[in-house]
């Protein structure tokens, strides 16, 4: 993936067996439907405000964008990131979340006078290329210290002061929640709840999609 371009994850090659537990999430979780329109959400939020909640609703789906397989959206994968952040996230990734959703629309304000969700596709990828690119910064080197290195600069790098850029954080929570979700586990990838024989090496044009675990 280059920096400069956001990720429209690539279903066949992503993170299909995903081994976070995050199953008690989808549990509690009713099966939602795509939304009607662009704007009108077919959840109910818990931890993100309406606003946020909207911009997230679409942020999802561009990331795994429905195809020849069921998009984000249409798995209810947002509500699944609302679910988590209002009972699984550590607080600081919770409000960096929050506040990341909330910074996308206000940068879209900023730079075209209109809400995120109204924004053409287009300029939608444009700003989320920004946050993409932010999440493969460099970090930078921490200040020389005794015991450092000759040239002047340190073995160690320095600490990111905020942690991790918030859409890691939340292309994370989309790809989890998107392939441990039903439609995602079982038409993005391939499912077999009771598996046959052991081939520990299979290329991958042979059974044309990964397995869900």
């Amino acid at each position: 993936m280059r920096p400069e371009t956001p990720s429209k994850i690539n279903r066949r090659q992503a993170l299909a067996g995903a081994t976070l537990t995050f199953g008690a999430l989808w549990g509690s979780l009713s099966a939602p439907g795509a939304a009607a329109a662009q704007g009108v959400l077919a959840w109910t939020p818990k931890a993100l405000t309406s606003d946020q909640a909207r911009v997230l609703d679409v942020v999802a789906e561009l990331i795994v964008p429905a195809t020849d397989t069921p998009g984000a959206r249409e798995a209810g994968v947002p509500a699944f990131v609302d679910r988590a952040i209002a009972t699984f996230c550590a607080p600081a990734d919770a409000g960096a979340l929050k506040a990341g959703l909330s910074r996308i629309d206000a940068d879209a304000r900023a730079a075209h006078g209109a809400g995120f969700t109204t924004l053409t596709t287009a300029r939608q990828m444009a700003l989320l290329a920004v946050y993409e690119a932010e999440t493969r910064a460099p970090s930078a080197p921490a200040a020389v210290g005794r015991g450092d290195t000759e040239t002047g600069l340190s073995n160690r790098t320095a600490a990111a002061p905020k942690g991790p850029p918030f859409f890691a954080l939340l292309k994370e929570l989309v790809t989890v929640g998107y392939f441990t979700s039903q439609l995602g586990a079982t038409r993005a990838v391939r499912y077999d709840p009771v598996p046959g024989d052991y081939r520990g090496c299979v290329p991958l044009k042979q059974i044309g999609r990964a397995w869900a675990t």
